[in-house]
């Protein structure tokens, strides 16, 4: 009787608290010991910037200076990273060889100034002896055999000033043929690129794993590899801590993304107080699955002057998480020693932000996985599909067997849904949550999402639908994204993809099950196992439910 008592009981608190508690749901993090949250700090150097009249070889050296004495304080583990002019500068020589190897790594940073060039054999084209030009700048604007070379010269001249090889090397981009050089000849184990951005300093990086860190297909460094066998064994970690919300849509309608990032020397970033806290308080609370990573510190060629704020904001901060033990800090070479441990191919990760910084009240989650990546956000109580890229390790880049001769670099991976490139002034291109009722579409709107990540390999997101006791279901796995319904108030909804049709939208044919693409001269398909395609205009093609789900597999045959 007791037992059964207890039954009626439980049955009862659920009936009478299950719609209000569907609207409170929060980020579910279970603060697992084995989900570390990660910092790196990486500061990389040159020794010179033509750019600005000011900045002159004393200012660069002395804004290193100030960044070992502010690291140096806190007790910070960090890593520098390089660029060869500054390698054979004997004062940075000195300076960086009275460093502790316990708490400072030293690599390589991988742009290509002329002493390098000249030194390695070759002609230097450029304007000034570094130049951010890509065809002469970086790595993508040489021969592959010009690459080897470039290498070697670095390679052996690193060892003769240190009396080792460099274990990582970072650049805002390094083709696939020279990592996996450096990591077969000379043992690299961890390196790093650039954040996704669109047009800054005319380098493009777009729909790659978003954040975190990856193993790079042989034919690409930017885009994921799907087979052990297909990959650099070398783990590429993404850099400058972007923020998660904002920066994706900063800039939409234009053709160049502005900049919000984790970076010290940005007042809207990196340099706010508030900004920081709010970002490492959902850094270390938000579903991440696997790990949280993020990098921060800055090149010199930004002045102490005008980074020192940032420092001086964010060292304090770290330095009090790391002693409640709420992150680790390390070098890039530790973190990639330990990526390489612990996976053997690129895992499913997470980012999740549920509380904005700004009166927006935005909220976010990114889905990376070896397959694909995706993104959702939430605005004015409703939800969107904003992005979802795909990763194939066959798709080459153009820069694999041959060098690039324009100033600018373009790195992609393959569109399925992109709200930043699709979209335009009047037009915000996405995927949409809708239903149809009084012979009109309009978007499902609810509450709070509840976000877990507690099932390995899997991140599942709860949207309870206003005014109803359903939820709208989401769960993503790495090859798959699987909706489902509960309830039966909106038996008519669907999913609405749009965009301005003016844009270069990639597709190329659509069946009831399948979508084709075509981009950069490469075909891929996206195929339903439940629910069927049907277009609705020549700017919006909608997916709709077959027994109340809709599968969208994701990894490419």
């Amino acid at each position: 009787m007791v037992r059964l008592f207890l039954n009626f009981f439980m049955i009862f608190v659920l009936l009478l608290t299950g719609c209000s508690s569907r609207e409170t749901g929060s980020t579910q993090n279970l603060g697992k010991e084995e989900n570390p949250r990660i910092v790196n700090i990486i500061n990389f150097i040159r020794q010179c910037e033509p750019r600005i009249d000011w900045i002159t070889e004393d200012v660069l050296y002395e804004t290193v200076v100030e960044q070992i004495e502010i690291m140096k304080k806190y007790e910070m583990k960090g890593t520098f990273l390089i660029q060869y002019d500054a390698l054979i500068d004997t004062r940075y020589q000195e300076l960086l060889k009275s460093l502790s190897p316990d708490q400072f790594e030293i690599g390589a940073w991988w742009e290509i100034p002329k002493p390098l060039v000249e030194n390695s054999g070759y002609v230097w084209r450029g304007r000034y002896p570094w130049d951010w030009h890509a065809d002469v700048g970086f790595s993508t604007g040489y021969s592959p055999g010009e690459r080897e070379k470039l290498v070697d010269t670095y390679m052996a001249d690193f060892k003769d000033i240190f009396g080792y090889y460099p274990e990582s090397v970072g650049s805002w981009f390094i083709d696939a043929h020279s990592l996996r050089y450096m990591s077969e000849k000379y043992g690299i184990i961890a390196s790093c690129n650039c954040k996704d951005q669109i047009g800054t300093d005319g380098y493009t990086l777009w729909g790659g794993y978003w954040n975190q860190g990856y193993f790079p297909s042989v034919n690409n460094a930017y885009m994921p590899a799907q087979n052990r066998e297909n990959q650099i064994s070398v783990p590429v970690f993404r850099m400058l801590g972007s923020d998660p919300i904002h920066q994706y849509d900063n800039g939409l309608g234009t053709i160049v993304q502005r900049v919000v990032s984790l970076e010290p020397v940005y007042k809207r970033g990196g340099g706010d107080s508030l900004w920081c806290e709010w970002y490492f308080r959902e850094f270390i609370n938000g579903a991440s699955m696997e790990y949280a990573y993020v990098q921060t510190g800055q090149e010199n060629s930004f002045t102490w002057q005008r980074m020192s704020d940032g420092f001086n904001i964010q060292m304090p901060l770290i330095d009090s998480l790391r002693d409640k033990g709420k992150i680790r800090v390390e070098t890039l070479a530790e973190t990639g020693k330990w990526f390489m441990a612990k996976y053997r191919v690129t895992p499913p990760t997470s980012v999740t932000i549920m509380n904005d910084y700004s009166d927006k009240d935005l909220k976010t989650v990114w889905f990376n996985s070896r397959y694909y990546r995706t993104n959702f956000l939430w605005e004015n109580g409703k939800m969107r599909f904003r992005d979802i890229h795909v990763f194939n390790e066959k798709m080459k880049s153009d820069y694999l067997s041959q060098k690039g001769n324009s100033s600018k670099c373009d790195y992609y991976t393959l569109p399925v849904v992109d709200g930043f490139l699709w979209s335009s002034d009047s037009i915000i291109a996405g995927m949409r949550f809708k239903t149809l009722s009084n012979r009109s579409n309009i978007d499902l709107e609810g509450g709070q999402p509840v976000v877990d990540d507690s099932n390995k390999g899997k991140l599942n997101i709860k949207w309870p639908l206003i005014n109803s006791c359903t939820y709208l279901n989401i769960f993503l796995d790495e090859k798959r994204i699987l909706i489902t319904m509960d309830g039966d108030e909106y038996k008519n909804w669907f999913l609405e993809l749009s965009y301005d049709n003016s844009k270069e939208i990639p597709l190329t044919g659509i069946e009831r099950n399948k979508i084709d693409y075509i981009f950069k001269g490469f075909g891929y398909s996206i195929l339903l196992e439940s629910g069927y395609f049907d277009r609705d205009s020549e700017s919006c093609i909608n997916i709709f439910p077959e027994e109340n789900q809709i599968e969208i597999q994701l990894s490419q045959k």
